[in-house]
């Protein structure tokens, strides 16, 4: 073994302390320290005899394992050799000490004062560090440090003290730099390992090792030789870290040996005095930190102004405070001893050491109240609110003559707070948003501005260039930095939720556990909002305080330039309450009040400001306060006014008030007041420096003899007043500071606040030095004022709201900073920081809604881009277009109308990108027809490219280079003048810029489109169709960029949901529209070529049913082809259409209405090629993709049958109309089929009428039966075509659909097909032939004609009757209610003026009767014979009127040769001759009369054929009926027959014209015939019907008139019988006419006279007397027949003679 192990011993100690005792022995003098060899050999000595205790060796004191005694005999030597000034000795000595701390073996002990050995030991090594040796220096900071590390034992109080002492020492006089870093270094770390046990209350805990570079921040730079940080950082790691190599049995001893010292510590409390209840370690942190900020607040005395120690004292000081702050834990906020420590020491020092002009203390201060801010904020309000103007914003403000360094670190300040987001927000919230504090935020970002702007032109400036520049770079940061936070606060608050901040969930935590902190001291003073003094805030309330805070500061603004006006203001605002007393509050306790316009108001003469100052004056309290005191208590508050009667009336008041208070003072108010005038004279005086003469104290004296009632006050008295003024002049400060009563005050107390305001104003001895001492003396009374008031509630806000509020109050600042900025300099690091700053402005504008703000920030960018005129452009307008992308894609959620900008510039660009690689786009080349499959793609031009080709003459590249203004739609369209070469140059070198940014950056923001919200991308979507409508209408020069991305955009979003896609397509939809309606023909194609690829695409997908959205989205085509035109844009929808429907039939749903409406509007086009290729398309459809019409949609039904039944309408060709009628056919098939029973009912209430006249099918219960109506409506509309081949199929049609499928409908249904879609048919013609003859009568030459001037042919009318008779027939049990309906159109027919239509109708009519007759009742026959009865009656007064019309009309003679007729009637183009008019009108009689006697004969025949037919079913009602018809024709017959002049006039018309004449004879004849036959029969076959109507009178009445008839014909009648006629006076032989009508007559009279003849005598005898006169007459009548005399000759025989025998 060797020597070495054998010194010492076995013990632990021995280990260490043998090897160093040796050494000293060897290196120590012996002869002049015999007594240290001594003691080293005794202790050697001992050492080998000693062992460790064997039960608890950590619980020795205080060496590890040993006795005390023992330990004071081992520690001796070791003091000595530290003592012995030998720096050979020391060494070892020191290096011993540090092993024996660092080891732990010196434990368990408490080192305070010199009591106890480590303390003599600590005292030596702390005193040897004077002996100026470097080793021995580095030794003793080694040995101090790895003390106080050592968590063995606690060095406290004075030594700890000693300790820093000692290494301050070393600072400040080391032999060398490096020295002397160390020794901050570790003066570093003893704070560092102090203040986390004062946190953590314990002497076990983890630290972190201090930064030497850090603590070289600000000052000692210079110290640094070669690698001396290094060095000392090494140094301090050793010593922190030596535990990690030593024996780990002895470090696992040390470790649980530790714990003793803890508990101690923490069992320990100081015996009574104010800092009891506080651990001892805690205790001495605050005693150092004390001692610190004492130290910090040193001043140089008047003799040494420069003394370097005392400034490096105080510079390092600050450091080492700066440490602390910056590494404080918890206890800083929750302990109020530590607390007040803040507030009371440091502040002071911040406060004393603001107005040094050195450098690193200014740095230093900055510093330290950045770690305030960060950490402490919320309960320093109040200090902030003071510190921050006058370190920051002082030096902020000043723009013409700055410090550089200063405003250096101002702006490197706010740049690191800056990046702290809640600060920035607690900044705004509890200071611009509070009445009382300042407006840092506001008066930051104004400052930053005046900064970033720069001195204004003109004005005189220290600053250089680079220097300014400098400046504005960084203050341009700073602003980038606030905004930033801004946004990024505001995520995290959108992310969290408008609740309570999510750190306070943590800070829950961290108080449970306080040792969760030991790993991270560096907390945030967010993080402990929870405080008693913090109070969480919402942003309506922060609103209101904000919107008080800004109608206060008017008020204040409007007092300081006008008092009075201000007070009314604030009145009226109710910031003030209306009474003098609530004014005088005011204008005491409002710090930003001008002094002097407070006594100019105080002054004034008017009632209401007279109270005010009374008011004012009543609210002090001058009991036991001396005169002078109370003079310069009541004048600190304000300036009294220059003028004497105003500060007469205010001095007279405070005299009163003093007397008030103070009864006993004077004899009178009045002393008082003299008093108080001649003090203020004193004042001005003795402090104004311009008075050469200053008044002395007998002056002072004698000026105040005999004004206490005429007797003089005390000299003494006087004197003592005159010493206070002249010693302290009566100063009206800068704020008012007069404390306010008791009752008053006693809540507005600052909790620790006394102190410091004892400190400023007690320590007058220590004044700063400097050039703002004023400043400072200000500011200490604005310390003084806040500690008069309650304590600040500190605000902490959650509610991203409140960034609307910053916002506007910073947006102008940044907005004019960025701008100018970018718009002044090129550097590319200052425009980068600019474009950050608009994008982040951006996004705080949007995301909060900002419109107005954000457009700003959005628009400004775009006009920095110079895409509008890109000759001008440089690099940074490159990069504001990359910033305008980058906008795009990261707040496109926010942007809404702003995008119009966005989407603008990149419209320019992608255009000046076109002009780059060859030429504009041409929209002429797009009326090339596209293929069906051939997607929209903008292709380039053979143009040559610019890039390549330095000299062009394109139109367009010229216009682009003139540029235009930002707002200009046509780049360059209206910019007049030429474009030189230099120009083009120019701008084709920035087209070589603008390649930095890609297609593919450009096409991104547009493929981002799909991860916008719903919101945004319609937004989006509506800002891109204005953009691309701004492009289209260009007038120079229209481009479709936008519209293909439109398409892009669409294709992207098509897989949204549904809801979403309707509110996109509705925008688009209408853009589609809009620019498919365009005049531009090539641009409409382009467009609808766009949408057909949109729809196609849209196609693909499946819809579900009951969806409308495939509806919706084909809805344009619609519009388009309803509204276009143009025939070739028309064409195109008919063409798109047809191909998207036939290549996705299955998918187009709810689509085939709009599909249908196209079809239809191209239906009725004008153009053929149009209308056959939409019906090719409706055609195959309807062939092979019916039961796709109706899959999802059963009203698609209707929109087919609507589309065919317009095509039925086509002029352009019959066969479309004929296919389509027999498409009609087959839909209704279908529908009989049940091809829609699949399907879901509709309700009525959906249904929509195609025509007014289409009833309501509500109430039928057919789920179907509504389908039926258009087909069957439409069907019956086309019976009236004009061709008669449609009217004859669509009649065909018609009829053959109800016959076929009429059984599936109801009998209410059935009601409706005739009342609105069969009667029409018919009515139509009827109701038209009705209105003819009304007209004619007035228009003779109108002729019959059908509603759309055509006439039903014979063939039609036929069928059409037909088909109706046999369909009523057919369906007889559902329609019978139609009977009276049917019977009157058939008779219409019958009345109608053709034979053709007569005849259909007369057939139709029998056969009806005929198939239905003995299913008819008897009101049934009635009806029908009514009917008859009806249309025989009601043509006898139009035709008698239109007679009449003849009275007027004058017939030619037919004497008169006709060809000279002729040739009257031709001698002109125009016939005006009124004897052809006659003519002609009578010609018209004639014809309307022929066609009345065939009508009226025609129902005598059909009256006459039923009754033969059916008699024997007859009732006596329809007989009567049948009775009254025939006598109504009869007599009918008769009124015309006996109109002589009329006949005449038509008798030499018709010779005239050369047609024969009506038939009067004819139809009278024939009505009587029939008339009488028809009695005649009654009398034999109804014998009932004879009786109760007397038949045979009536049938002798009827025989009895036509005798007279036949009579008047012969011209032999007697006057009874003739009455109306002339009498005759002689007979002449009957004329060849009469012949003729008498021959006429006769078969009428055989009749009669036969029937009379056949008459029973006794019925016979009954009538003989009237008949008998007729009968004579006869027989002297001339006679066209031999046979009337025979019959009469038989009458006579038979009837008459019988009757004459018996009689």
């Amino acid at each position: 073994m060797s020597a070495p192990q054998n010194l010492g011993g076995t013990s632990r100690c021995g280990l260490v302390l043998g090897p160093s005792l040796d050494k000293i022995i060897k290196n120590v003098a012996w002869r002049k320290h015999s007594h240290l060899v001594s003691a080293c050999k005794s202790a050697l000595d001992r050492l080998h005899s000693l062992a460790d205790d064997p039960h608890d060796p950590t619980s020795c004191s205080p060496l590890y394992g040993l006795s005390p005694s023992d330990a004071d005999l081992l520690l001796q030597p070791l003091i000595m050799a530290i003592e012995s000034a030998s720096p050979k000795v020391v060494e070892p000595a020191l290096d011993c000490a540090y092993r024996l701390f660092s080891f732990g073996l010196i434990r368990c002990c408490e080192i305070k004062d010199d009591s106890s050995l480590i303390f003599r030991l600590v005292d030596s090594i702390c005193k040897c560090a004077v002996l100026g040796d470097e080793p021995v220096e580095l030794g003793v900071l080694k040995v101090l440090l790895s003390a106080v590390r050592s968590p063995c034992i606690y060095i406290r109080g004075d030594c700890l003290v000693e300790v820093v002492r000692s290494c301050f020492n070393i600072y400040l006089g080391g032999h060398s730099g490096t020295n002397q870093i160390c020794a901050k270094s570790v003066l570093g770390q003893m704070m560092i390992i102090v203040f986390t046990r004062v946190q953590e209350n314990s002497m076990t805990v983890d630290f972190k090792n201090v930064s030497v570079s850090e603590l070289l921040e600000f000052a000692d730079r210079n110290l640094n030789e070669g690698s001396s940080i290094q060095f000392a950082q090494n140094f301090i790691n050793e010593i922190v870290e030596t535990k990690d190599s030593f024996d780990s049995n002895l470090s696992l001893d040390l470790q649980n040996g530790g714990k003793h010292p803890e508990g101690k510590a923490d069992e320990a409390v100081n015996e009574g005095d104010d800092l009891s209840g506080y651990s001892k370690i805690r205790e001495d942190g605050f005693l150092i930190y004390k001692n610190l900020c004492k130290l910090s607040m040193k001043f140089s005395s008047q003799e040494y102004p420069d003394d370097q120690i005392l400034l490096r004292g105080k510079i390092l000081s600050l450091e080492l405070l700066n440490v602390i702050m910056g590494n404080a834990g918890l206890i800083w906020r929750t302990d109020e001893r530590f607390l007040n420590a803040v507030k009371q020491y440091l502040c002071l020092s911040l406060l004393k050491n603001s107005a040094l002009s050195v450098m690193a203390i200014f740095q230093l201060l900055c510093s330290i109240f950045q770690n305030l801010i960060s950490k402490f904020r919320s309960v320093l309000k109040s200090e902030i609110g003071i510190f921050f103007p006058m370190l920051v914003l002082r030096v902020l403000e000043n723009v013409l003559q700055p410090s550089f360094l200063q405003k250096m670190t101002v702006l490197s300040l706010l740049e690191k707070m800056s990046q702290d987001s809640q600060f920035i927000i607690d900044i705004f919230v509890n200071y611009d948003c509070d009445v009382e504090a300042p407006n840092i935020f506001e008066r930051t970002v104004n400052g930053l501005l005046k900064t970033a702007l720069g001195p204004p032109p003109g004005s005189t400036t220290t600053l250089s260039p680079a220097q300014d520049m400098t400046f504005r770079h960084e203050s341009v940061k700073c602003l980038v930095r606030i905004i930033k936070s801004m946004g990024s606060w505001m995520d995290h608050q959108l992310k969290v939720g408008d609740v309570n901040p999510p750190k306070l969930s943590d800070n829950e935590n961290l108080t449970e556990s306080p040792s969760n902190l030991n790993e991270d001291t560096n907390f945030t003073d967010y993080e402990l909002l929870s405080q008693a003094n913090s109070e969480f805030s919402d942003a309506i309330s922060l609103e209101q305080r904000r919107a008080y805070k800004l109608e206060m500061q008017k008020g204040v603004a409007m007092f300081n330039r006008k008092p009075s006006k201000g007070i009314e203001f604030l009145i009226s605002a109710k910031k003030v309450g209306s009474s003098p007393e609530e004014v005088a509050s005011f204008l005491k306790s409002t710090p930003s009040l001008n002094e002097s316009m407070i006594g100019d108001y105080f002054g004034e003469r008017e009632d209401f400001p007279m109270k005010v100052m009374h008011a004012y004056v009543d609210s002090f309290d001058f009991e036991k306060m001396g005169f002078g005191e109370a003079i310069r208590y009541f004048l600190r508050g304000f300036r009294l006014p220059g003028e004497a009667q105003k500060i007469d009336r205010i001095m007279e008041k405070f005299a009163e008030r003093y007397c008030k208070c103070n009864l006993d003072a004077f004899s009178s108010a009045d002393t008082a007041y003299v008093l108080a005038y001649s003090v203020i004279m004193l004042n001005t005086d003795a402090h104004n420096s311009m008075v050469k003469d200053k008044m002395t104290k007998a002056d002072f004296i004698r000026n105040n003899r005999g004004i206490d009632n005429g007797k003089d006050l005390a000299e003494n008295y006087l004197g003592a007043l005159y010493d206070q003024i002249v010693k302290n002049e009566i100063r009206m400060n800068a704020i008012s500071s007069a404390p306010q009563s008791k009752q008053e005050n006693s809540l507005n107390k600052m909790l620790g606040f006394d102190g410091i305001l004892n400190l400023v104003w007690k320590q007058t001895e220590e004044k700063p030095l400097g050039a703002n001492g004023y400043q400072i003396r200000h500011i200490q009374e604005q310390f003084k004022a806040n500690s008069l008031k309650s304590e600040a509630v500190y605000y902490a806000v959650a509610d991203p709201t409140i960034l609307r509020f910053m916002v506007e109050v910073c947006w102008g600042p940044m907005l004019a900073a960025f701008s100018v900025t970018l718009d002044q300099i090129d550097d590319k690091e200052a425009t980068s920081q600019c474009l950050q700053g608009f994008r982040h402005a951006v996004h705080v504008t949007a995301v909060m809604g900002m419109q107005t703000q954000r457009d700003a920030f959005v628009t400004t960018v775009a006009k920095f881009t110079y895409l509008h005129c890109a000759a001008d452009m440089k690099q940074k307008n490159v990069d504001a277009v990359k910033a305008i992308i980058s906008i795009a894609i990261e707040d496109g959620n926010y942007l809404q109308e702003a995008w119009e900008h966005i989407l603008t510039c990149l419209s320019r660009f992608e255009h000046l990108q076109l002009l780059g690689d060859g030429a504009p786009y041409e929209l002429s080349s797009l009326n090339t027809t596209y293929s069906d499959t051939e997607d929209i793609s903008l292709r380039s031009t053979s143009y040559p490219s610019l890039k390549k080709k330095g000299t062009l003459q394109n139109p367009a590249v010229m216009a682009v280079v003139r540029g235009c203004s930002y707002d200009s739609t046509s780049v360059g369209a209206n910019s007049p003048g030429l474009v030189t070469p230099e120009q083009i140059n120019n701008f084709i070198s920035n087209l070589h810029l603008l390649d930095q940014i890609g297609s593919f950056e450009l096409n991104h923001i547009f493929a981002h489109s799909q991860r916008l919200n719903s919101e945004a991308i319609v937004a989006f979507v509506k800002v891109l169709c204005k953009v691309s409508l701004s492009e289209l209408q260009s007038p120079t020069d229209p481009r479709v960029f936008s519209l293909t991305k439109i398409v892009e955009v669409a294709h992207y979003n098509m897989n949204r949901i549904r809801l979403v896609w309707s509110r996109i397509w509705s925008v688009l939809s209408e853009f589609f529209v809009a620019v498919g309606l365009s005049e531009n023909l090539s641009v409409a194609i382009f467009v609808m070529d766009s949408l057909r690829q949109l729809a196609t695409k849209f196609l693909e997908r499946e819809e579900l049913a009951n969806y409308n959205f495939q509806n919706e989205f084909l809805s344009p085509f619609v519009v388009v082809m309803q509204k276009s035109s143009s025939a070739e844009i028309r064409e195109l929808v008919v063409r798109c259409v047809s191909q998207m429907v036939l290549s996705r039939v299955s998918n187009v749903k709810s689509g085939w209405k709009s599909v249908f409406m196209v079809f239809t509007a191209a239906a009725a086009d004008e153009r053929k090629s149009i209308v056959l290729l939409a019906f090719e398309t409706m055609e195959k459809i309807v062939r092979e993709y019916f039961s796709h019409i109706t899959e999802t949609e059963t009203t698609t039904f209707t929109d087919c049958v609507k589309c065919l039944i317009t095509f039925t309408s086509s002029r352009f060709n019959s066969d479309i109309s004929l296919n389509a009628i027999a498409f009609l056919r087959y839909c209704a098939v279908r529908l009989a089929d049940g091809e829609l029973a699949c399907n879901k009912k509709i309700k009525g209430d959906e249904i929509t009428p195609l025509e007014d006249n289409v009833l309501d099918v509500q109430a039928c219960k057919d789920e179907h039966i509504h389908f039926w109506v258009p087909l069957l409506s439409g069907l019956s509309r086309l019976t009236s075509d004009p061709r008669s081949a449609i009217r004859k199929s669509a009649l065909e049609v018609l009829f053959n659909i109800l016959k076929d499928h009429g059984h599936l409908f109801s009998q209410p249904f059935w009601s409706n097909i005739f009342n609105s879609m069969i009667f029409p048919v018919f009515h139509s013609t009827f109701d038209d032939s009705k209105v003819n003859q009304k007209d004619d009568c007035s228009s003779p030459s109108a002729r019959f004609r059908h509603s759309d001037g055509s006439a039903w042919d014979s063939e039609t009318s036929a069928i059409a009757a037909q088909c109706l008779s046999d369909l009523f027939v057919h369906f007889f049990d559902s329609v019978r209610s139609q009977l009276l309906g049917v019977v009157t159109i058939l008779v219409g027919f019958i009345r109608s003026p053709g034979q053709g239509p007569s005849s259909a109708g007369v057939a139709a009519l029998m056969r009806l009767v005929a198939d239905l007759r003995s299913n008819l009742f008897e009101k049934e026959w009635r009806d029908i014979f009514l009917c008859l009865k009806e249309a025989a009656a009601s043509s006898f007064p139009g035709l008698l009127k239109l007679l009449k019309t003849m009275d007027s009309v004058e017939v030619p003679d037919v004497d008169q040769p006709k060809s000279d007729m002729e040739l009257a009637s031709g001698n002109g183009a125009v016939n005006d001759d009124p004897v052809d008019d006659n003519l002609q009108t009578a010609a018209y009689v004639v014809s309307r009369m022929k066609s009345h006697i065939t009508m009226q004969l025609l129902i005598i025949q059909v009256v006459t054929d039923l009754y033969k037919m059916h008699w024997q079913t007859l009732s006596v009602g329809s007989v009567t009926i049948l009775l009254e018809t025939y006598s109504s024709i009869a007599s009918h017959s008769h009124e015309l027959n006996i109109e002589t002049s009329l006949l005449l006039k038509l008798e030499k018309a018709c010779y005239a014209l050369e047609i024969s004449d009506p038939p009067l004879v004819h139809f009278e004849n024939e009505s009587y015939q029939n008339y009488i036959n028809f009695l005649n029969d009654l009398l034999m076959n109804n014998s009932s019907l004879c009786e109760e109507r007397n038949l045979e009178a009536e049938l002798v009445s009827v025989c009895e008139q036509v005798l007279k008839i036949y009579l008047n014909c012969a011209g032999f009648g007697s006057a009874n019988n003739a009455v109306s006629q002339p009498v005759r006076h002689s007979f002449l032989p009957l004329g060849s006419a009469k012949k003729e009508e008498l021959a006429a007559r006769t078969p009428l009279v055989l009749l009669v006279m036969r029937i009379l003849c056949s008459m029973e005598r006794d019925s016979f005898r009954i009538y003989v007397s009237q008949l008998f006169p007729l009968l004579a007459d006869l027989v002297r009548s001339e006679h066209n027949s031999q046979e009337v005399q025979l019959v009469l000759s038989n009458i006579f025989q038979s009837c008459i003679g019988p009757l004459l025998m018996q009689s």
